[in-house]
């Protein structure tokens, strides 16, 4: 069985990270989406809220499993069994980093290949910055997120709100 790993702060999942896992179906038997816990980025949701989103958002998805991670990468996917990372590029703009993560995982772990998909071009301009942004402008961005991301955001984007009121 060929599995690989699908690592990501997915803050939120939007449906760019979805057809990334779809098209690595393809390919693989298993993928592991493994949601990183990541000390230097500042989350709008929790490492337990973001699992629990992707699983709702995965869920009917075989093969998949939605996990937390904290260290490096390659030493997880060595920990469940994968031959693979999985990676998406949307645009040139991710290369650079995404060359230098493979390139220090491949001399980390050899026996790890990195894995890099192109999302469907109505994703190429898609982050998960920017979902977060224009939530924050009650924008409708159900066209890039799941129902269920989209609602939690809202709902997430209107308690901040209150917050920051109550503060004035």
């Amino acid at each position: 069985m060929k599995i690989a790993t699908y690592p990501g702060t997915f803050d939120p999942v939007t449906n760019g990270h979805i057809d990334i896992i779809r098209r690595g179906m393809e390919i693989f038997d298993r993928i592991i989406v493994t949601v990183a816990r990541n000390t230097t980025k500042t989350t709008l949701f929790s490492p337990a809220e973001r699992l629990d989103l992707l699983r709702k958002s995965l869920s009917g998805m075989t093969n998949v499993e939605v996990v937390s991670f904290a260290g490096l990468v390659v030493e997880h996917a060595k920990s469940v069994g994968a031959v693979a990372v999985l990676r998406g590029l949307r645009a040139v703009s991710d290369f650079e980093y995404e060359f230098q993560m493979a390139l220090m995982n491949r001399k980390l772990a050899p026996e790890i290949n990195t894995v890099f998909l192109m999302p469907n071009e109505k994703y190429t301009y898609l982050n998960s910055s920017i979902i977060r942004s224009l939530s924050e402008f009650d924008a409708d961005i159900n066209d890039f997120v799941p129902k269920v991301v989209a609602d939690a955001l809202k709902k997430k984007i209107m308690k901040k709100q209150a917050t920051m009121k109550g503060k004035k």
